[in-house]
């Protein structure tokens, strides 16, 4: 499967624009955002699981990234309620679970191998950094060669400035409404921007919102 694979174009996908599909593990639904590949797939997903489901264990030998948007997520190592982010490299496995129910935004076979760190950090209690203009705050989250993770929050009524995106940008949007002279984003948005690509942002409402950049392609694959 290719869906979204070209990383040179700009996407946008809202809320009414999901289309939930079964995966293999029953009471769990996919919204399928970016993928290269079958089952097994570079992949930008929102996972929902029904209550008391569960995936089978299994190993990433990708990576897995994922942020919890709602409910509690469980694996071997613990629970996760929403906000949490967590990040699994290469070669680590699980078998994930809920008890009552969940969502995460997820990033599969998307890791650098020598981005080796294993971590979580519960973000609805991390102490958010000023921003570089007033209204913003910024809590990062990973740093690795060709890639910078970051939950950023608007106060209502900032804005920034234009600016271009070395290596491209992804945003997700958790709560409020995100801007740009492009449109606007309703949370449960997701937005890829490509190498190069520009924009000033603005929330007139406010948002809280995750980031990803400097990892697309910088030139088209071949």
């Amino acid at each position: 499967m290719r869906l979204n694979a070209d990383f040179s174009k700009r996407v946008v996908i809202r809320p009414e624009d999901y289309e939930w599909v079964q995966s293999p593990a029953s009471g769990v639904e996919r919204m399928m955002l970016d993928r290269i590949g079958g089952e097994v797939a570079r992949a930008t997903t929102i996972v929902r699981f029904a209550p008391d489901s569960y995936f089978d264990a299994h190993t990433h030998d990708g990576g897995e990234e994922f942020l919890v948007l709602d409910g509690v997520f469980s694996d071997d190592s613990g629970d996760y309620p929403a906000g949490f982010y967590v990040r699994n490299p290469i070669g680590t496995s699980h078998k994930p679970h809920t008890a009552e129910g969940c969502t995460i935004l997820v990033k599969l076979h998307q890791f650098d191998a020598g981005d080796t760190a294993q971590f979580h950090i519960d973000t609805r209690n991390a102490e958010f950094r000023p921003g570089l203009v007033d209204g913003l705050s910024v809590l990062p989250l990973h740093s690795a060669p060709g890639e910078n993770v970051a939950l950023v929050r608007w106060a209502p009524g900032t804005r920034f400035n234009a600016h271009r995106h070395w290596g491209g940008e992804e945003i997700f949007v958790i709560e409020g409404i995100f801007q740009d002279e492009h449109g606007d984003y309703p949370a449960g948005t997701w937005i890829r921007s490509p190498h190069l690509s520009e924009h000033k942002p603005f929330s007139d409402q406010g948002c809280l919102i995750y980031v990803k950049t400097g990892h697309l392609p910088i030139a088209p694959a071949a």
